[in-house]
């Protein structure tokens, strides 16, 4: 019995170890063994799911009628990052996460790059899967490139990944891959690393694309090199194409497109379901890291939802750049937690290859923070800012056009008015106009040659002197206090340093910027008095006076301490920056958006349209106070106390304003000039096989191409329609019904 027992026990024995060591194979072991003999920190497999147009309320931990169990359990059982930016639209957002670079440096600032435009990454940049590979990584995309292919050096595989499957150009039908730059001018899409995969029509391609990526983790050898997947969802990117069985479940949504949307959301949700069991059949999970992230906000007119934030894909409101993404990892210190500390698209190049064990220093002037301590151990996270963008080709509209703001009509708090323009008097052209020999202030300074700087980066010597301010948070927004002048040499600017402000876990209520006054002016609180009042008096009519009484009596009434005043036109100091240049930044608490950051209005579910028509109107707000001025092109917004930016501050803290302007000022110094040529004919797919492929020589010099991208006019002369409205109502009533028919309504 005894020998029995004895022989049991060993058998039990050898079954365990054989157990563990088959399960140290496959997870990689704990440990590797460098050169020297020594242990050394294993490398994860990571896994970066990047997915199209998902706005912040199209995923279920945000919106519970979009139904995604598998990602809100991922998102619960991992970090949920509440507080992590990208870029409004594709391009930037993808360059960003491949290169770790702010888009002013790498000339793709202005837009995204189009299928015959000849463009793509500066080949002078490093690149992520580049790093990761020198660090020993096996790398492969799988999805939507978006990120240029005139020439065969601007392929997925010439910048650092061993394999690609997926499109090349921005968008593409779901099933037949073809994907078209105007009028006859469609081509296939659809490559196999850098030849043309043909014959894969018919497939879904969310289907396909995880289909690919469970081949590549069956494929690869664990106990070889670590594995980085980079899959690139072409979801939820319009065509809205899902397939009908994902559809039922939303039948009870009125919205066509919103119910189409929902289901394209649940494909995706299949989709990473697959491949986190694909992860854990194939013994990845153990050792991985899973990044799930949108590229930018989701457009409204097609059925996506950034509620409650303002603005859409496309725009600098906090709608079009604030992401939905989470982190789950077995390997998080600390899981099952929210982080609300500032993060950016940028940061994951540094993050990555420090979790990689990569060299981060030989990648020069990189924008990105390390925040793998602020993710997995929920500490302080060290970005302070985030430059959203500076495009000086996108100017707010010149003052000789009108902004469309028609009489009457009431805009939106602190936001532009997107009505149709409207002609003014002749007599009131002269106020509008500009002086032929008036000269503007500033000019947008670029450099001539791609420079790198290290971060952060020197300031230069013309910038002039701003005064010293600290980001102090407090439960209460805190204005200027008085304080004498100083000497010039005193004041310098802190807002590059790191300022006392807690950006991970709970953030402050408010942050408050405390500004020491150098202007010779007696400059007093705002909170007993107006703006208007540190201005010389001028002498005013009785019918002025009586115009501007009015508006303050009920203004006192419906504001709160935290409303902002009548707003008026601005007339801050332009020496420090054109404001009417389209820019974004986030310094701290504060925002500042400049120029035209587009379309700002807010979205609820139920104003998502469902017939033609001025929908967005509805949701603007009735009150005189906050119509908007003529040509204001300045916004300040506490996005802590106020996330979804309907108190403009700009007029109460004009010394925050000239902070965060002089923060522009300084990063566009640093700045590249701008890439955005015009389309070449030699890209039509008909001159290749009926295909997008790459067609410029390799032999032709990068950025040789002179000129900016415009819309292309036909020449042909357009004939007048004549007006029929009988005609224009049957064949609004025939699409609808059609519509209505082919989606079973």
């Amino acid at each position: 019995m005894w020998a029995a027992l004895t022989l049991l026990t060993i058998f039990l024995s050898w079954d365990f170890l054989s157990a563990q060591s088959k399960s140290d194979r496959i997870n990689n072991t704990n440990v590797q063994t460098g050169g020297t003999g020594l242990k050394t920190r294993k490398q994860p497999h990571i896994i970066f799911i990047l997915i199209d147009d998902q706005g912040f309320n199209d995923i279920g931990y945000h919106n519970p009628t979009i139904k995604t169990p598998t990602l809100d359990k991922l998102a619960a059982e991992g970090v949920i990052l509440e507080n992590y930016y990208v870029q409004p639209i594709c391009t930037p957002s993808r360059s960003q996460l491949i290169t770790g670079r702010y888009q002013i440096h790498t000339g793709l600032q202005h837009s995204i790059i189009r299928p015959r435009q000849p463009s793509c990454l500066p080949s002078n940049m490093d690149t992520l899967p580049e790093r990761l590979r020198e660090a020993g990584y096996a790398t492969h995309m799988v999805g939507k490139w978006h990120l240029g292919f005139y020439r065969k050096a601007c392929l997925p595989t010439r910048k650092g990944f061993d394999t690609f499957f997926g499109s090349l150009t921005g968008s593409v039908d779901y099933y037949s891959y073809r994907s078209c730059d105007g009028p006859g001018l469609c081509g296939y899409d659809l490559h196999d690393n850098e030849n043309v995969a043909w014959g894969r029509e018919g497939k879904y391609s969310t289907t396909l694309f995880t289909q690919r990526a469970r081949k590549i983790l069956e494929s690869h050898s664990l106990t070889d090199r670590p594995l980085f997947l980079l899959l690139s969802l072409q979801a939820v990117h319009t065509p809205l194409q899902p397939p009908k069985s994902y559809i039922y479940p939303y039948r009870d949504m009125a919205n066509v497109a919103r119910r189409k949307f929902a289901a394209m959301v649940s494909t995706v949700d299949e989709a990473v379901r697959n491949v986190t069991y694909a992860l854990r059949k194939y013994g990845y999970y153990r050792n991985s890291v899973i990044i799930y992230s949108t590229d930018n906000g989701a457009q409204p007119f097609t059925g996506g939802s950034n509620w409650p934030l303002r603005g859409r894909k496309g725009t600098y409101w906090e709608g079009g750049v604030r992401g939905v993404a989470f982190v789950h990892s077995p390997l998080l210190k600390r899981r099952r937690r929210v982080s609300k500390a500032l993060l950016h698209i940028t940061d994951w190049f540094p993050t990555l290859v420090g979790l990689a064990g990569g060299n981060i220093s030989q990648s020069q002037g990189l924008d990105g923070f390390d925040v793998w301590p602020t993710i997995s151990e929920g500490k302080e996270s060290p970005r302070r800012e985030v430059l959203h963008n500076i495009d000086p080709l996108h100017k707010h509209p010149t003052e000789t056009k009108s902004r469309g703001d028609q009489p009457g009509k009431k805009a939106a708090a602190g936001g532009p008015s997107k009505g149709k323009a409207f002609k003014k008097p002749k007599k009131k052209k002269k106020v509008l106009k500009q002086k032929p020999n008036q000269k503007p202030e500033t000019k947008l300074k670029t450099t001539k040659k791609p420079q790198i700087f290290s971060n952060p980066a020197p300031k230069s010597k013309k910038s002039k002197p701003v005064p010293k301010v600290e980001l102090k948070p407090g439960p209460k927004t805190k204005l200027a206090p008085k304080s004498k002048a100083k000497p010039k040499s005193q004041h310098r600017t802190k807002l590059h340093s790191k300022p006392k402000i807690q950006s991970s876990g709970t953030p402050s209520a408010s942050g408050a910027f405390w500004h020491k006054s150098k202007t010779k002016s007696k400059r007093t609180t705002l909170q007993d008095h107006n703006l208007s009042q540190s201005r010389p008096a001028k002498t005013k009519s009785k019918k002025q006076l009586k115009v501007q009484l009015k508006p303050k009596s009920k203004q006192a009434l419906l504001q709160n301490q935290y409303e902002t005043p009548t707003p008026r036109a601005q007339s801050l100091p332009s020496q420090l920056w054109d404001p009417s240049v389209q820019a974004a930044i986030r310094v701290g608490d504060w925002k500042l958006l400049t120029g035209d950051p587009g379309h700002g209005d807010w979205v609820p579910l139920q104003m998502l349209p469902t017939l033609p028509g001025r929908w967005w109107n509805l949701e603007r707000s009735s009150s005189p106070l906050y119509k908007s001025p003529a040509h204001k092109n300045i916004w300040l917004f506490n996005i802590t106390a106020d996330p979804f930016e309907r108190q403009d501050l700009a007029d109460q803290r004009p010394d925050v304003v000239q902070q965060l302007l002089a923060r522009l000022a300084y990063y566009n110094q640093t700045a590249v000039p701008v890439y955005f040529p015009p389309d070449d004919p030699r890209a039509n797919p008909s001159r290749h096989g009926e295909a997008w492929v790459p067609w410029a020589d390799e032999e032709e010099e990068e950025g040789k191409y002179q000129g900016v991208y415009k819309k292309g006019r036909s020449t042909k002369k357009k004939r007048k329609k004549t007006t029929c409205r009988l005609c224009k109502l049957k064949s609004f009533f025939m699409k609808l019904n059609t519509g209505m028919m082919s989606n079973g309504i």
